[in-house]
This record gives C-alpha cells, sequence and structure tokens, in this order.
C-alpha cells in the first residue's frame, strides 16, 4: 500500500470511531492525477444517496496531458462497497448521527485507488483545545529529552 494523501483536518475536527476501506469509482486521467499527488481531502465527506455511498468535495486536479478529455475538479465520486457495508454504515449514520470522512487516499498493491473511511463524530471546541495542549506539551518534553534538560 502507497499512501497518497491523508486529511490531517479530519483528525484534528473529528473524533474517528472506526475506518473502511473502499474503492473509488474513477476516470483515466484522475488516476493519473493522483498518481502525481495532485490531490486535496480539505472539506470533503461522504454521505449515502439512495442505495450508494457518494464522495463529495474531493478536489483531484486536472491532468494537463488529457487536454479536452479531462476531469471535472469537483464532481461527486461513487464509492465502491458491498451492499451489506452500505447498510451497515448508513444504519450508524442514521442513528447515531455519525459522518463518513475521508481520512487517507491509498494505490493498493494490484495499482487500485483506495480510499479511507473514518466513521466520526465531530469534536466540541474544548476537546480540539486539549489536543493543542497535548501536542505542545509533547513537542516541548521531546525538545527538553533532544536538549539535555
Amino acid at each position: 500500500m502507497k499512501v497518497v494523501a491523508v486529511n490531517k483536518p479530519a483528525f484534528f475536527n473529528y473524533e474517528i470511531l472506526e475506518t473502511i476501506e473502499a474503492g473509488i469509482s474513477l476516470v483515466g486521467s484522475e488516476v493519473k492525477s493522483i498518481r502525481e499527488g495532485r490531490i486535496s481531502m480539505k472539506d470533503s465527506f461522504a454521505d449515502v444517496k439512495g442505495s450508494e455511498i457518494i464522495l463529495f468535495h474531493l478536489h483531484i486536479s486536472p491532468y494537463e496531458g488529457a487536454n479536452i478529455f479531462n476531469h471535472d475538479p469537483l464532481r461527486s465520486r461513487k464509492l465502491l462497497l458491498h451492499r451489506r457495508e452500505i447498510r451497515r454504515l448508513t444504519g450508524k449514520i442514521k442513528e447515531r448521527g455519525l459522518t463518513l470522512i475521508p481520512t487517507r487516499i491509498v494505490f493498493s498493491d494490484k495499482g487500485l485507488v483506495k480510499v479511507e473511511l473514518g466513521l466520526a463524530k465531530g469534536k466540541k471546541l474544548y476537546e480540539k483545545r486539549a489536543a493543542i495542549k497535548d501536542r505542545d506539551t509533547a513537542r516541548e518534553a521531546r525538545a527538553a529529552l533532544k536538549h539535555g534538560r
């Protein structure tokens, strides 16, 4: 597995309860652009539409070599999951008020693009402040150990 992109703001803004790996339906120019690392997951999320899960606001920059056959950078993309997984995720989203957030984009061993989705619950402002405080104290402790103080 080769990690292409990680959604760092998702880990700060949400508490990830569980993760699931899904395929994604792409066109050729999108795959080439992802190979170059020209992808942004900022503000992206997944939602249930009918009996499908769709990924919204995933920005894949246009591939320069595709000319007129290029793709729309912000188009919605279908996620490839088994029907049983879709029903399970739909139930959790509706009953517990959770959100599906893409956390990582990876290339599998076979060269397929996969999306790691996190079933997430939004953090409150005080939880975000506590995370910043913990991160700062850990950084200061590492610096103190490094300088031998």
